[in-house]
């Protein structure tokens, strides 16, 4: 799992960035909010952003993020007891907020609870799951065996299904910010066109993708 780190504190940084690697997550830690508001994008699972961060703060950086992710976690932490400022955190769409000082095992706890996928299967038609956990598709109780590439491209189209999905946004989530060609996210869409069966994903011209599930 890819997390986003926003925090300030140098040395509170290093230690949750440790904590956290121990648990084999990938973590991009910041100190600054500008460096974080212009890396959203790069495919993550999980943010947990403080708020008084120099340049931009943590909030800023929350509502940059629910504009791209909806369903994504994101943790607040934070040295503030003002209630306006924990009332706006979870009103432009925060899962959760701890207060400093806290005990990196609480962080833990948290990112198990909320960053994990919940749902073994995700259901996309009648007889048509997504397993996230095992990396495979069934249609009609037959198991179909995905790539990591596959199974991340899968799972950004049901997060956002009924939603165009930019070419930008594929590169950053399933190639985690690393470079790739226009043909290669079009040879990995037809593979994966060819496991669903029926035609549910949909070329947006100059685009992207759009993965139409009918409500």
């Amino acid at each position: 799992m890819k997390i986003l780190l926003l925090e300030d504190n140098v040395k509170l940084n290093s230690t949750i960035k440790k904590r956290l690697e121990l648990k084999d997550y990938q973590i991009d830690s910041f100190i600054d909010g500008q460096e974080a508001y212009d890396n959203i994008e790069n495919g993550y699972s999980c943010f947990v952003l403080d708020i008084n961060v120099p340049n931009i703060d943590g909030i800023k950086v929350l509502k940059k993020i629910r504009e791209f992710y909806q369903d994504i976690p994101v943790i607040i932490i934070s040295a503030s007891v003002e209630l306006e400022l924990i009332k706006e955190s979870y009103d432009f769409g925060c899962n959760d907020y701890i207060k400093k000082p806290f005990f990196i095992d609480e962080l833990e706890i948290k990112i198990g609870k909320l960053c994990q996928i919940k749902d073994d299967k995700i259901k996309y038609d009648i007889n048509s799951f997504f397993d996230f956990k095992s990396s495979t598709i069934i249609v009609d109780e037959h198991e179909i065996r995905l790539t990591k590439k596959e199974r991340l491209l899968i799972n950004l189209f049901l997060t956002k299904k009924n939603q165009v999905v930019s070419y930008e946004a594929i590169e950053n989530y399933v190639w985690e910010g690393s470079f790739v060609s226009l043909e290669s996210i079009r040879t990995l869409v037809r593979r994966v066109r060819k496991t669903l069966v029926n035609d549910y994903i949909q070329t947006v011209v100059d685009t992207g993708y759009i993965f139409k599930i009918n409500s």
